[in-house]
């Protein structure tokens, strides 16, 4: 059976042809650690973790790889604003992500480089494009001239001016052009520096998975993934300066980006004070709880998250593990059950699959098989036990309390204290009480 992927820089849904059969290559953005990841974060997490399952079933070697962005303006102004090195701050942050990920029963990518143990190739790179005259040096500065290579704007399918225009551009005195993004730019007397032949400084953002595809995967391979925030001008940048230091046609032939996570149709995002960390989930819910809540939706559609969505996938997956027993015996899941994940990751008609086959193991017919195509895409992995130390405790607060509480968390969120509101809508949670904005008003219910 064929993968097909729908391919962004196509703007096609197409069969997935790798590069090499024997050796397949996926790049897929990962974290900026200057935060603890939130359920927005988590969206690529999983998707493209089930592609590297879907992958791993159909060809005998791939390699995932996935960055860790450990310098960044963002990470040395959190550092500051916590009063810690930038070392320690990544140090932590890193440790979170990945404690996160195994809650969320992510399998570890093949690689999972740092930015900062990659320096000398990324100077490395950056002369050799200074040296075929796409780049330029200026005031311990270096940037790419944009306008020197003719595909910018493809993946976007926009024109160089309009993706301008409808972006934030750093302005800079030392830019030939406006358009033109930094690849080295100084530091400063308290912040991370590094040798090179521009002076003591740090590599620019998009520069940094430029150099770490390279190393993990070659000048070109198969796919490359992550959001779809980076489109512009991150991934446009970063085939731009791809193509141009390697001497190659292609970066990499399939571009696959997830939609956002919404609140209430809204974007999540700290400016909206509507981010829910993954991490203020633990000990409450289990991870394959938020696991299917995030993949209930196709991942090229927007995923509104709500207590509802969280509420159904909870009570779907406590009726699954009532079959998960002891006894079961896992068995390959045939190709025509994984069909839908083959259809560019079609998460919503995997599921269906899903409560088909519960239907009949229900009856009694092949539970392994059911068992089975559940942990094929990272659920039914805890035992019994554990899943009822998480199943939600009965409410114990009155309706008056609610309400009180309620009007308190109103106040909060009109002020802006939005952890404080965070916090009586966890209060509420632990009590068992689901509370849901929506249409500018707060509706609760008891879990």
């Amino acid at each position: 059976m064929d993968i097909f992927l729908t391919n962004n820089l196509t703007n096609q849904k197409e069969q997935f042809i790798p590069k090499d059969e024997k050796k397949i290559g996926m790049y897929v953005c990962g974290p900026t650690v200057y935060d603890d990841p939130h359920i927005g974060n988590a969206r690529p997490l999983v998707i493209f973790d089930i592609l590297f399952r879907i992958l791993k079933e159909k060809f005998k070697s791939v390699t995932y790889v996935r960055n860790i962005t450990d310098i960044d303006d963002k990470i040395i102004k959190s550092s500051k604003d916590q009063n810690i090195s930038t070392k320690e701050l990544t140090n932590k942050i890193t440790n979170n992500f990945l404690k996160d990920c195994k809650y969320l029963f992510c399998e570890e990518p093949t690689y999972q480089p740092k930015a900062t143990e990659h320096i000398d190739l990324m100077i490395k790179m950056i002369n050799g494009l200074i040296d075929k005259g796409f780049a330029y040096a200026i005031n311990e500065h270096v940037y790419f001239e944009v306008k020197k290579f003719s595909d910018y704007g493809k993946l976007s399918n926009k024109k160089l001016d309009d993706l301008i225009a409808g972006s934030r551009v750093e302005v800079s005195e030392n830019k030939k052009n406006s358009e033109d993004f930094v690849l080295w730019k100084p530091s400063t007397k308290d912040e991370p520096s590094w040798d090179s032949p521009w002076g003591k400084g740090r590599p620019g953002w998009h520069l940094e998975c430029s150099a770490m595809s390279k190393k993990f995967l070659g000048d070109e391979f198969d796919i490359h993934g992550g959001g779809m925030d980076l489109i512009f001008p991150h991934h446009e940048n970063e085939i731009a300066q791809s193509r141009c230091a390697n001497d190659t046609k292609v970066f990499a032939k399939y571009w696959i980006h997830n939609a956002f996570i919404t609140m209430s149709n809204e974007k999540m995002a700290k400016s909206q004070g509507n981010i829910l960390k993954i991490k203020d989930f633990k000990n409450k819910i289990s991870g394959q709880v938020l696991r299917l809540a995030l993949i209930s939706a196709h991942y090229r559609q927007p995923l509104d998250w709500n207590d509802k969505l969280l509420n159904d996938c909870q009570n779907t997956l406590d009726k699954w593990h009532r079959l998960n027993t002891s006894n079961i015996k896992t068995t390959k899941v045939p190709l025509e059950i994984l069909k839908p994940l083959y259809e560019d990751l079609n998460t919503p008609g995997y599921i269906a699959n899903l409560h088909q086959l519960y239907e009949k193991a229900n009856k009694g017919e092949n539970k392994d098989l059911f068992v089975s195509a559940c942990k094929f895409i990272g659920l039914l992995n805890e035992n019994n036990e554990k899943w009822e130390n998480y199943k939600r405790y009965k409410a114990s607060i009155s309706e008056k309390e609610i309400n009180e509480k309620i009007k308190l968390r109103d106040k909060a969120r009109e002020n802006k204290a939005f952890d404080e509101a965070d916090k009586i809508r966890d209060e509420l949670f632990d009590k068992g009480v689901l509370i849901e904005d929506k249409n500018g008003k707060t509706i609760w219910k008891f879990r």
